[in-house]
């Protein structure tokens, strides 16, 4: 499923001033629609590329089951694509969205959803 983005040409509209760039919410009964020009362009998912990171915490205690649906949800909401655990090493491995996210926010996230969240361990 693609994505369409539209606009509206400013000389359609009498409420826009060009002259300030401050852009304030536009009524849109104040828009001639016999001036309006609409262009329709299609976006696809890969239009706008995201660049994906893996980070690795080690954990203590072993997440529960609250934690765990916890992180479902953090999947669907945050832009994180993957969650993987390993009982045992005790690590959890994140594939995000690096351009949503930083390592210490999804640490946090971690936590937040009652993961025992101790270290970051670096990448060979």
């Amino acid at each position: 499923m693609g994505y369409a983005l539209y606009w509206i040409q400013p000389d359609a509209c009498s409420c826009i001033d060009r002259q300030n760039v401050d852009l304030e919410p536009i009524d849109l009964e104040q828009i001639d629609l016999e001036r309006v020009e609409f262009e329709h362009v299609d976006l696809e998912p890969k239009d706008y590329p995201m660049t994906y990171l893996e980070v690795v915490f080690r954990y203590d205690a072993v997440p529960g089951e609250s934690a765990l649906r916890a992180i479902d949800g953090m999947r669907e909401v945050y832009g994180v694509r993957r969650v993987q655990f390993n009982e045992h090493e005790r690590t959890v491995r994140v594939e995000f969205d690096a351009s949503r996210l930083r390592a210490e926010a999804v640490a946090r996230l971690l936590r937040q959803a009652g993961v025992d969240v101790r270290e970051r361990l670096e990448l060979a």
